[in-house]
Order: C-alpha cells, then sequence, then structure tokens
C-alpha cells in the first residue's frame, strides 16, 4: 500500500518540481544617482567594481540604456512599464489605481520581496497594495531625517529610521541602512528558496548625503547621520564601491541557494549621477547631472543582466533600453500574461538577452515633469541610438535635433545643416512626440487627476 501511494504521488511531485524549474527567479536591482560613468566595465577609471564589472562577463552589458532624470518618475515607470506621460502625478507618489511589476508576480504566484529605498506614497499599506509580501523601506512613513538629543540628522544611512512590513523602526547600535535591507533581502531568499520569488531592490545608495561607508576608516558606528543634505563629495567613491560589494552579496547568496542558472539579476541606476561628482569615463571627466533630461548626465544609466545558460555571457548590446522595458521583459520570461493592459509601453529584452528573434525598439520616449504629467510636461525627449529630438514645455514650444552618438557629447544640428538622412529621422522622432501629444491614453482616473490638481494649485514644489 504504501508503494503504490508512492507511485501515485510521484508523478504529482514531479510536476511541482519541474513547475519551479520552469518558473524562474527575479531579482531586479536599482542603484539610487548613480550615472554609466561610474562602473568600471562601462570605461568609468575612479571606483573599484568587481562585481558588477562580473555581470557584464557572466552576462550582458548595455550601453544605450536610460532613466528618467530624477527618483520617483523612474519608479513609476520601472514599476509600471509605462511612459510617465500615463500615469505620472508627483513627487513622492505612485497613484494607487496602477499595477506594478510586484501586483503581477504576486497575482501569479511568486513570493515577493521589496527592500531599498520607497518614496511612493507614505500609507503603510503601500508595499502591500502594491505587491510585495515582505517590505524592509526607507521612506516610506517618514521623511528624509530625523531628530536626535534637539539635533536634525539624515536618517537613510547611519541610524537609520525604516519600516519593516509596514511598522517603523528606529536602528541605533551602529547600524548602516543599506546594509540592513540586504540582510533581509538574504533572509528572503533562503525563507523562499524552494518558491519562485520576486525581488525589487531600489538601492538607498549612493544617493546624497555622501558620507563614510562601513570598513572605511572614517565610518563612524555611533553617527546620528548626516547633519546637511549633501555631505561631502569625497566619500562618494566610498559610496559606489560599497554598492558593488552588496551587489555581491545578494549574487553569493543567490548562488550559495543553488539557485544562479534559474534566476534573472538585473543591475541599472535610476537616474544619472548628482553634483557636484565629477567622474573619469575613459580618461575624460564627466559631472553628474543629474536633473537633466536631455543630456547624458543626467539619463544615462549602467544595465547588467545576467542568467547563465539563459543571458548570452560576454556580450555587449547597443540597443535602446528604457525602464518602461523592464516590465514587460520579466513578464514575458515568466510567461506571466500582460496583454490585458494595451498601455504598456516597454519592448521586452528577451529576444536580445537570449539570441532568440527579434527586438524592434527604434526610439525611445521620455515625458519629464516632477510635478505634473497631467496636463503639460517640462521636457519631453525622443530619441534613437544617435539622434534625439527635444523640447522643453508643452507642444507650443520648439523642437531641437540633437546627434547624440557620442556619449555625453550631444552637438545641435541646425534645421540649416541637416543631411537628408538626419531630416528623414527628424520627421520619425518629432513625429513620435506629436503622436504621444495628441493621441496617449491617461491611466489616471478623474479622481486621482482631481486629486492631484488639489495638492499642486498654489503649492510649492518639494525638494529632491
Amino acid at each position: 500500500m504504501r508503494i503504490f501511494r508512492f507511485a501515485r504521488t510521484l508523478p504529482v511531485l514531479l510536476l511541482i518540481t519541474n513547475a519551479r524549474a520552469e518558473r524562474p527567479n527575479i531579482i531586479m536591482i536599482m542603484a539610487d544617482d548613480m550615472g554609466y560613468e561610474t562602473v568600471g566595465a562601462n570605461g568609468g577609471d575612479d571606483y573599484k567594481t568587481p562585481n558588477i564589472d562580473a555581470m557584464a562577463r557572466t552576462g550582458m552589458r548595455f550601453t544605450n540604456a536610460f532613466a528618467n532624470p530624477i527618483c520617483t518618475p523612474s519608479r513609476v515607470k520601472l514599476m509600471t512599464g509605462k511612459a510617465n506621460v500615463r500615469n505620472y502625478t508627483f513627487f513622492g507618489k505612485l497613484d494607487r489605481g496602477q499595477k506594478t511589476f510586484g501586483n503581477y508576480f504576486r497575482d501569479s504566484g511568486y513570493k515577493t520581496c521589496i527592500s531599498g529605498k520607497w518614496q511612493l506614497g507614505e500609507k503603510a499599506d503601500s508595499p502591500m497594495h502594491f505587491g510585495f509580501d515582505q517590505s524592509c523601506l526607507w521612506q516610506l512613513k517618514r521623511g528624509n531625517s530625523h531628530t536626535i538629543d534637539g539635533k536634525k540628522y539624515d536618517s537613510r544611512h547611519t541610524s537609520p529610521d525604516l519600516s519593516i512590513n509596514g511598522v517603523p523602526r528606529e536602528f541605533r547600535n551602529g547600524e548602516f541602512g543599506p546594509d540592513i535591507c540586504v540582510d533581509f533581502i538574504e533572509k528572503f531568499l533562503e525563507a523562499n528558496k524552494e518558491d519562485p520569488f520576486f525581488v525589487y531592490y531600489p538601492m538607498i545608495l549612493p544617493h546624497c548625503p555622501f558620507v563614510p561607508t562601513p570598513g572605511t576608516p572614517d565610518y563612524d558606528p555611533k553617527s546620528p547621520g548626516s547633519p546637511t543634505y549633501k555631505g561631502d563629495a569625497r566619500y562618494f567613491k566610498n559610496m559606489v564601491e560599497h554598492v558593488d560589494k552588496l551587489v555581491g552579496r545578494i549574487v553569493a547568496k543567490v548562488e550559495e541557494l543553488g539557485l544562479g542558472e534559474n534566476t534573472l539579476i538585473v543591475f541599472t541606476g535610476d537616474n544619472g549621477t548628482d553634483s557636484p561628482v565629477v567622474t573619469s569615463l575613459n580618461g575624460k571627466p564627466v559631472a553628474g547631472g543629474k536633473g537633466k533630461a536631455n543630456h547624458d548626465s543626467g539619463v544615462r544609466t549602467p544595465f547588467f543582466v545576467t542568467m547563465p545558460g539563459t543571458v548570452q555571457a560576454g556580450e555587449v548590446s547597443n540597443e535602446l533600453v528604457d525602464f518602461s522595458d523592464l516590465l514587460p521583459t520579466f513578464c514575458e520570461l515568466a510567461k506571466i500574461d500582460t496583454s490585458a493592459d494595451k498601455n504598456v509601453d516597454g519592448v521586452s529584452l528577451m529576444p536580445t538577452l537570449t539570441g532568440k528573434g527579434e527586438r524592434k525598439k527604434p526610439w525611445s520616449y521620455l515625458f519629464y515633469s516632477r510635478n505634473d504629467a497631467t496636463e503639460a510636461a517640462s521636457s519631453v525627449v525622443v530619441r534613437n541610438a544617435t539622434r534625439l529630438v527635444y523640447r522643453k514645455g508643452g507642444p507650443e514650444k520648439k523642437v531641437q535635433f540633437f546627434d547624440c552618438s557620442v556619449p555625453y557629447a550631444r552637438k545641435l544640428i541646425a534645421e540649416s545643416g541637416r543631411s537628408e538622412a538626419d531630416r528623414k529621422v527628424y520627421a520619425e522622432l518629432a513625429g513620435v512626440m506629436k503622436k504621444f501629444d495628441a493621441n496617449y491614453q491617461s491611466d489616471l482616473s478623474e479622481t486621482a487627476v482631481a486629486d492631484w490638481r488639489k495638492k499642486t494649485r498654489g503649492g510649492k514644489k518639494k525638494k529632491k
């Protein structure tokens, strides 16, 4: 009888095992204010990034990946797969009517986790609402600072204030906020190694204040936090190298658990490097340009993808990538159907990553406004790999045309000096801009738009 029961049960167990093997894990890592030029594999000269560089050897490195110029717009675009013109309201908020990659994966039976920087709404249930079972977050319930002994200090690095699964926690025993976030991820991976999982790690580092990091001579575990917003830019190097250590910890944990070949790992940055940081890229200085929508210093980001046996190893791609592409990429890999949502703007990277099939993304569209995506943009950019059109303001404003074929060295192409080929490219890119101006479909409800107008009418813009 026991043998019969086992024989009857074995096919079921094999089906479960095979189903797990066919459901890949995904880890999305996004550094905060870390531009393309900061990584050694991209030609960066100033910082040691061996773990990120290793992703270029074991996976793919992309040279034309672009975020939005500041953090919240990038997060909204990344998580929903949509241009900000469709669903962005104002800084520090993700409209609760949106469906994120967290929702898609949790609804499909994945275990989900987010750890790092939130900045998308202050309701304690927000991470759960947007699809995450487990969360360890800075800037969920509180602002940038806390008061200790009557003085204000930044709350993200040393002596951080975090929210663990929606519950506020104060750490005052020498802890470093970014390390706590990775501790949380490691525990999540260990607890869910038998199940398919989706991890989103929007890093706290290397965003200012620029401070010493654990293991460096100036690190003070008793520090209450930085007393200034910017800190000291000489510590940016330490912070980038600590980013690399944390990436290395996550990759090592995945390997330790025997999950390397079934786990897709992505590393990128949410926008360009902040000022006043200047970094050498292939021997030439690149000044941080966070906030600039039409310049590489504000939007060009590092972008690496690994998954041994699935992603081509050691390949370099010049294909266009923007943050709307991640959701459809992840969902295609996991065989999650997104067809019910007609407004997803991204194009899956799976054909490029696997070398099978053809990926068609002739242009990338960027709508940027810090607080207003319901009426007009402060900047709109449409680009291909070598040219871009840029407009500052609404449709009535002038559209400029640039040669962007050399990273960080855009050149204005005057109308009188355009070749026939350039005139055709300009017409195509400017046409995309006009199409979005006239025909985009907003995902925001009338209630959300009314709420945005109520909160922004006559108000002052918040600090980044």
